[in-house]
């Protein structure tokens, strides 16, 4: 007969760590069911760094667990690493989830917001569920998590669900490790969860579809509605009712950005926009990010206010419960509810999102006629997150809700490093060993909400992971503010700067795991960062072709530069731009042209002088601003209210064309200088000509597309090294794919954003690889 010890010689016990997203995922419920079902006995727990399993059993099961934890793993975890180590045997016979731990060394990565799965949404659906009609609904595969997360490990103690208690009822639930919400943090039920609540002029009341009912009144009455959502404050109205979209747009200081719309499902996005397979799964997908597709003819049901002159809307479905029912008619009541609504950030235009609900109070109240509110605090505000389909693939634009803060793994190590990020469209990167964090977005950085906010979030991410930077960077432009507030906090970091374009090449490289000697051919186009000519004079970059590696960066091609008229003025007003930039290159009947008609007399006087003198003008490089001035110069665009605003219709309207197109042409100089002027002589004299502008904006794409190809074969050549497509003119569908087509036509390599956006929301992950790197060189 076998003895005791006889059984235990053919067992092994396994000390099992994991890291990664692996907390707020189900992993734990996971990791006992895949044991039982080995029939393996051990432990499982949470601790400051991921996961740790203690497993026993035979060999051959042991090993088809280790195989299993990774393959089988829940679709929301994102495992980096597994390290595996033997231990005494115990020869215990149970599987048990045990406490967390508090522990040091490398923190776990927070997992991201979950939309709505399909199971909570059919389970508020149903009548007969204990959840019906529950705003809070949630489970280990969907729901809160970066916004109700105050520390590490991720239990409910450290969430803000810790003020509420759970009932007996869904504290069995939490204890089945056969019920999905087996160890769900912020389970809840209608009896002892969050509550719902509205208030307005004429009435406040509570309670899940009293609160709903009087929500639909004010949106069917044609008002606007402030509602806490997951991350923040979204102002919500009728998108058919053009009035109601119009009192929106005039209280938000908003007059032409388009607002993005949440539809009810997406049978009902259908009819608004084109939705292939790649812009479904994105819908559809846990991020539930906001998807800019073409409209369909027409777009019937959509107020003409809500993206005026542009053919693209931003559709997303519901994220939560709560939004899936403010889509759904209140049983009971009659109030008509649109399928489509108006979904925007609750704050005014340029401030960060609304998400402390004295503050959502004091900085809304002039722009609401109603408040849906509810009791769980939110920690961190995450605005929605941005994306576009461009060639078959998703190309993200704003990177909130969903992805962050999903960290980047590096393919090097770098110090504790704290990258600030740009001026508009910020985000910040915090980065320690191979993991780099880039955080939600945070806005643009013109005011001292913004400041403030970034300000929070900083302290928030060096708290949970516990990284104190010993590398700061900063852009090189002295007058950003992000730069000035890495200098003030510098302590006892040392501050690294780093030259805008490089930053967004390496951007790009680090999401694509290329090595520390790694190098590419960047083509980083974008609107504009602070750069030296050759001469050291100051240039604003932004047309420019670098062979880059983390480490370095030699200038290889650039746009030729010209004048900019200095501040806003050059900027918000493309006309003055064309203008200066017309006359400074010597081309005759700019005052016949569209942007010197768009000019008021004293204004026109002024860019003449500017053109003249030089006087508060700055050379540039900016393919961004090239775009502005082609779309001056054909009539598109003359003043823009909005960040690009004169691209993106110069883009929709080169879309548009079906027919015929004239020939422009750039000139490649041997010394690597793009030279616009014959393409804009050309431009002029087809205008002067009567050539309609839609085939003027298609030339211009076509154009940049062949500049990029000769470029490309001339870099290549020389350095036979991949080519990569960064900065935010290659948000640009259009201009992307048509640059895509040639570029693998040829069979080039190319390189495009998958991970972070091409504009400037990447752009702290390229300063803090490139800082890290430079501080590992110095050590």
């Amino acid at each position: 007969m076998s003895t005791r010890a006889d059984l235990l010689s053919h067992v092994e016990r396994r000390r099992v760590r994991v890291w990664g997203i692996v907390q707020g995922v189900g992993f734990r419920p996971f990791v006992q069911g895949l044991a039982v079902e080995l029939g393996l006995a051990g432990l499982v727990g949470n601790d400051a760094q991921g996961v740790f399993i203690e497993i026993e059993g035979p060999p051959v099961a042991l090993d088809e667990f280790a195989r299993r934890l990774v393959d089988d793993a829940p679709r929301l975890a994102n495992i980096t690493s597994v390290s595996v180590d033997t231990a005494p045997v115990e020869g215990t016979s149970a599987f048990e989830i045990v406490e967390s731990q508090a522990t040091d060394g490398v923190r776990a990565s927070l997992p991201p917001d979950v939309a709505m799965c399909p199971e909570c949404r059919a389970e508020i659906d149903d009548p007969g569920a204990r959840r019906y009609r529950h705003p809070f609904a949630n489970c280990t595969q969907c729901g809160p998590r970066l916004t109700v997360i105050r520390d590490l490990p991720y239990d409910r103690p450290a969430t803000t669900m810790a003020a509420f208690e759970m009932c007996p009822d869904c504290a069995a639930e939490y204890a089945d490790p056969l019920d999905r919400r087996h160890h769900a943090q912020p389970i809840a039920c209608p009896a002892c969860g969050p509550q719902l609540a509205f208030d307005g002029p004429n009435s406040a009341v509570a309670g899940t579809d009293a609160a709903l009912a009087a929500a639909h009144r004010v949106i069917a009455d044609g008002g606007v509605v402030a509602v806490k959502g997951v991350g923040g404050y979204h102002l919500v109205c009728d998108a058919s009712n053009e009035a109601a979209v119009a009192t929106l747009r005039a209280r938000k200081e908003r007059p032409d950005k388009p607002f993005a719309l949440m539809a009810a499902s997406v049978q009902v996005a259908e009819r608004l926009v084109e939705v292939d397979a790649v812009a479904r799964e994105a819908l559809l997908s846990p991020a539930a990010p906001v998807v800019l597709l073409p409209r369909r003819g027409g777009s019937s049901g959509v107020a003409s206010a809500v993206a005026p002159g542009n053919p693209l809307l931003g559709v997303m479905l519901p994220p939560s419960p709560l939004h899936h029912l403010l889509l759904r008619p209140v049983p009971g009541h009659d109030t008509p509810v649109p399928q489509v609504v108006v979904l925007t950030s609750g704050n005014l235009s340029d401030e960060p999102i609304a998400f402390l609900d004295d503050d959502a109070r004091s900085r809304l109240e002039g722009l609401v006629d109603g408040w849906l509110v509810h009791d769980r605090p939110i920690h961190v505000p995450v605005d929605d997150s941005v994306v576009r389909v461009v060639a078959g693939t998703v190309h993200p634009v704003r990177r909130s809700r969903g992805y962050a803060p999903v960290p980047v793994t590096l393919p090097f190590a770098v110090p504790p490093t704290l990258a600030v990020g740009g001026e508009i469209k910020n985000t910040f990167c915090l980065a320690d060993g191979s993991r780099a964090w880039v955080s939600q977005h945070i806005g643009d950085m013109g005011n001292l909400e913004t400041l403030h906010a970034f300000e929070r979030t900083v302290d928030s991410f060096t708290q949970m992971y516990r990284v104190t930077p010993e590398v700061i960077a900063v852009d090189q432009h002295p007058g950003y503010l992000t730069r000035r507030w890495g200098l003030d906090h510098v302590g006892d970091a040392r501050v690294v700067e780093v030259q805008h374009h490089h930053a967004h090449v390496a951007a790009l490289m680090a999401e694509h795991g290329l090595g520390a000697d790694d190098t590419v051919v960047g083509l980083a186009f974008d609107g504009t960062g602070h750069g030296r000519a050759a001469d050291g004079s100051v240039e604003l970059w932004g047309g420019e072709v670098l062979y880059a590696g983390y480490r370095s960066f030699e200038r290889i091609a650039h746009l030729r530069p010209l004048p900019l008229p200095s501040g806003d003025g050059g900027v918000r007003n493309p006309c003055r731009t064309a203008v200066v930039q017309l006359l400074a290159l010597g081309i005759a009947g700019v005052d016949t042209l569209p942007p010197a008609l768009a000019c008021e007399p004293t204004e026109l006087s002024v860019v003449r002088h500017q053109a003249m003198t030089g006087l508060q003008c700055v050379p540039t490089t900016s393919m961004g601003r090239l775009f502005d001035v082609v779309s001056s110069i054909i009539g598109v665009r003359q003043r823009v209210h909005y960040e690009a605003q004169a691209a993106i219709e110069l883009e929709a309207l080169a879309a548009s064309h079906d027919g015929p197109v004239p020939t422009l042409e750039f000139v490649l100089r041997a010394d690597g200088v793009i030279d616009p002027e014959p393409l804009l002589r050309h431009l002029v004299g087809h205008v002067a000509r009567g050539t309609s502008s839609s085939a003027l904006a298609l030339a211009f794409h076509l154009a940049v597309a062949r500049m990029v190809q000769q470029v490309a074969e001339r870099s290549v050549l020389a350095h036979r090294v991949p080519l990569a497509l960064t900065g935010g003119v290659f948000q640009n569908a259009l201009l992307t794919r048509l640059v895509l087509d040639r570029l693998t036509a040829d069979g080039h390599t190319v390189l495009t954003h998958r991970v972070v956006p091409a504009n400037d929301g990447g752009l702290a992950l390229g300063q803090a690889v490139i800082a890290g790197l430079a501080r590992q060189g110095r050590d």
